[in-house]
């Protein structure tokens, strides 16, 4: 096995997304005009802590991007975010206190205050 195939292994089974979390991105994928929409989640420079978590529905494919099925929608990761990314958790809360997706990320060695970047 190459080391591309083995980043791509770890990476593919690095990220879960919880069935209420993929149930709220088919919701926003339904209301989009566009079709084969996924939800590609990387990591950037950013915030006060030095790195944030980007979101977003996608249709584009990008050479190297690992993907993986979850509860029937496709969660894509860049190469270059997997690792900061793998055993990670994406979750969907919706309380009276907050409302948003949720990222528990084992990697993580600590955030700002506001909850908003990592590192």
């Amino acid at each position: 096995m190459s080391l591309d195939q083995q980043i791509d292994t770890v990476a593919t089974d690095g990220i879960v997304l919880t069935e209420t979390a993929a149930g709220k991105v088919k919701d926003l994928v339904a209301q989009q005009p566009e079709e084969n929409l996924v939800l590609r989640i990387s990591v950037a420079p950013g915030g006060c802590s030095g790195l944030r978590y980007q979101l977003s529905l996608d249709e584009r494919q990008l050479d190297g991007d690992v993907i993986k099925e979850w509860h029937g929608v496709s969660v894509v990761t860049d190469r270059m975010s997997a690792p900061y990314l793998s055993g990670a958790t994406i979750d969907f809360v919706d309380t009276i206190e907050a409302q948003g997706f949720t990222i528990d990320n084992p990697n993580a060695q600590g955030s700002c205050a506001c909850g908003d970047s990592f590192h």
